[in-house]
């Protein structure tokens, strides 16, 4: 049986979760505590045993204990192959890897300043200014990473001929973008149709619902733009 130990907003573990579904594959899911507070503070005791990053997500199968979503996926695309979530040829294969990349590394670097928003506010009012402030900038970024995007999909239903590794991480990415109050997608009608699209795959859609019903438990509201 594959184990995952996960987080009810953890971006990278829902990566994993999308891919298990998305193959059909049964799973043990472990969900670790967290609050906007603290986070994933205390560490759950077997996160902190099996993973020297000490974070989720882990996943455990057939003793082979692996860590990082991007490691993760790969295994899982490499031991179940069926459906496949990375392209055949090497070339495919690589850019879909960049794709990812760019979604876990270069946008992300954008969400982490609207990331405030779904906690509690900071009772130092400058503090609260100047958070706003940075989250503004990154704002900017992601709409230019959204125009990235737009111009990579050109007219087609997925970033590789099919859908694969890297829709899912940069529907993750996307996904957080949107839900921390981040820019619409107006104006970007090849993205849009895509977001739209992979939200009515099952495995998608379990994800932003469970998701958005954590948000109502754990999180302060967001006021959200226009879609």
């Amino acid at each position: 049986m594959i184990t995952l130990h996960s987080g009810p907003l953890s971006l990278f573990s829902r990566k994993v979760e999308i891919a298990l579904k998305e193959k059909g594959l049964a799973f043990q899911r472990i969900m670790v505590p967290f609050n906007q507070t603290t986070g994933y503070d205390p560490k759950h005791p077997e996160v902190i045993a099996l993973n020297p990053k000490r974070q989720v997500p882990v996943l455990s199968d057939c003793g082979l204990v692996l860590y990082d979503s991007t490691v993760i996926n790969e295994y899982l695309d490499e031991a179940y192959p069926e459906p496949k979530l990375m392209p055949d040829s090497p070339v495919e294969r690589a850019r879909c890897r960049l794709d990812e990349l760019y979604a876990d590394e270069i946008m992300l670097q954008a969400l982490r300043p609207l990331m405030h928003r779904t906690s509690p506010p900071s009772p130092d009012r400058d503090r609260r200014i100047a958070l706003e402030a940075d989250a503004l900038i990154a704002e900017d970024t992601l709409a230019r990473h959204y125009e990235v995007l737009e111009q990579k999909l050109a007219g087609r239903e997925f970033f590789g001929g099919r859908l694969s590794l890297a829709d899912i991480a940069l529907f993750m990415t996307v996904l957080f973008a949107r839900r921390l109050g981040g820019p619409p997608l107006d104006g970007h009608e090849a993205l849009a149709a895509w977001f739209a699209r992979l939200k009515l795959r099952p495995a998608f859609a379990q994800v932003v619902a469970e998701i958005a019903e954590a948000d109502r438990r754990l999180s302060f509201p967001v006021k959200l733009r226009s879609a």
